[in-house]
């Protein structure tokens, strides 16, 4: 009927602070979680490895572990922990909307949990829900080589942002040593040529300059600072992905796409902060809050197209072809919303946007 548009589709996440008290929690040593590609880097590590005449790596059998801070009062919830922000108990609402500001899809997660984990999860509910996209705009949290592989894997097209090179001010960055994908070798300004060395655990591949040519180098102080005179440029496996990411970012239709990130997103964010009241909540756990969240962004919805309506075919399509749709609203409001809300009722909690849902009448 027109409503959603799921061509392009904008990923990403915003932080609600928990109803908990940031000065009250434990201290808890837990095992660190796996990488959901776990598995897949290590078998892609390891063809890598055997590709250039090394030795398969061991898998450890030592189990990692970290130190978490655990509310004592909503233990679901993470703490927040950001440059710029209040550190804080917290949840993050990782979210999909398409071009019109229509939430597609939302996973609620605790805020120490980094959006890159959680965006499989959420590009997956887009698919089976809508459809598959043809692009995807995320910002640079999400760019890193499982995502855009996952991304380019599906024939999506990636619309990402510039990303500054994480390189110390007065030396030479990256992009500046030309990688030669025949001979597997990185040469440097000066025409050396740096070779493979090996690849580690953690998919990177690592090349290594020759001592020798370096230690009378006219660059070699904008260059590396090692004591050996040896300059090493690490690339992971994955790397090329993220190249032809960069070489899309420059063509004018991911410039649109990505340009539009304010407009949907962003929007979507502010509005459930603004008028929703979502800045904080009151709930404690993570069922809870992900039922406030679908209720939330499920009012959200029919608001923007309640609004449409009322604009008589102002709208960006022809209205008149949204009446045999409300028959298929109304199976799932008494299918899905109203058992929630009595769900919610019995527990004694009341939400401003129930009323609103209530008052909301449309004339056929």
């Amino acid at each position: 009927h027109g409503l959603v548009n799921a061509e392009e589709v904008f990923i990403d996440s915003t932080h609600v602070k928990a109803s908990a008290n940031k000065k009250k929690y434990t201290k808890e040593i837990i095992e660190q979680e796996a990488r959901i590609y776990q598995e897949k880097l290590e078998e892609e590590i390891n063809k890598d490895r055997e590709a250039h005449g090394k030795k398969p790596l061991k898998k450890i059998k030592k189990i990692k572990t970290k130190e978490v801070k655990v509310s004592k009062t909503d233990p679901d919830s993470g703490m927040l922990n950001k440059n710029g922000k209040e550190k804080c108990f917290a949840y993050s609402f990782h979210t999909a909307c398409d071009k019109n500001g229509f939430v597609l899809g939302v996973k609620v997660e605790a805020a120490n949990v980094h959006d890159s984990v959680m965006f499989q999860e959420v590009l997956e509910e887009v698919e089976k829900r809508v459809r598959k996209p043809k692009a995807i705009a995320v910002d640079a949290g999400y760019k890193n080589p499982y995502i855009l592989k996952t991304i380019f894997d599906r024939q999506i097209i990636p619309a990402v942002p510039y990303t500054r090179p994480k390189t110390k001010d007065g030396f030479m960055k990256k992009h500046e040593f030309v990688y030669d994908e025949y001979y597997d070798c990185y040469i440097c300004p000066q025409n050396e040529i740096l070779t493979y060395v090996t690849t580690n655990r953690e998919g990177y591949r690592e090349y290594k300059s020759n001592p020798e040519k370096c230690k009378n180098c006219p660059l070699r102080e904008k260059c590396t600072q090692s004591k050996d005179y040896t300059k090493r440029i690490f690339r992971h496996i994955w790397e090329g992905y993220v190249e032809e990411a960069e070489h899309l970012r420059h063509t004018p239709y991911c410039k649109e796409v990505y340009e539009r990130r304010k407009e949907t997103i962003e929007r979507v964010f502010a509005d459930l902060k603004e008028k929703h009241g979502l800045r904080w909540t009151t709930l404690r756990g993570k069922e809870k809050l992900s039922m406030q969240a679908m209720l939330v962004f499920a009012a959200m919805n029919l608001k923007k197209m309640a609004l449409w309506l009322w604009r008589k075919g102002k709208g960006p399509f022809d209205i008149s072809k949204l009446y045999p749709l409300f028959g298929v609203l109304k199976k799932i409001l008494s299918r899905y919303i109203q058992p929630l809300l009595s769900v919610l009722r019995k527990q004694g909690l009341k939400f401003c946007f129930v009323n609103k849902l209530k008052g909301l009448r449309v004339k056929p």
